[in-house]
C-alpha cells in the first residue's frame, strides 16, 4: 500500500471536533481536495490490501456504505 493510502486511512480513523475540521485536515494534511479524498477512500474500502492494513476502519466504512445503500 502506498504512503498516501495509509495517510487516508489514518485520517479516517481520527475523530473530528466540528464542521469543516475534516475538510481542512484533508486539504492541509494531504494536499488534496475533499472530493479527491473521498474518491480515493471509496476505492480503498474495496481494496483487500487496505482491509489487511486497517481492518477495523475498513470494515466500519464498508458497513456505513452498505447502510447508506440500504436507505436508498
Amino acid at each position: 500500500m502506498s504512503a498516501r493510502a495509509r495517510a487516508v486511512l489514518a485520517l479516517e480513523r481520527r475523530p473530528w471536533a466540528g464542521p469543516g475540521a475534516k475538510e481542512r485536515a484533508i486539504r492541509e494534511g494531504l494536499g488534496m481536495s475533499p472530493v479527491r479524498y473521498f474518491q480515493l477512500l471509496n476505492a480503498l474500502i474495496e481494496d483487500e490490501r487496505a482491509l489487511r492494513e486497517d481492518p477495523v476502519t475498513v470494515n466500519r466504512l464498508r458497513r456505513l456504505k452498505e447502510e447508506r445503500r440500504g436507505r436508498r
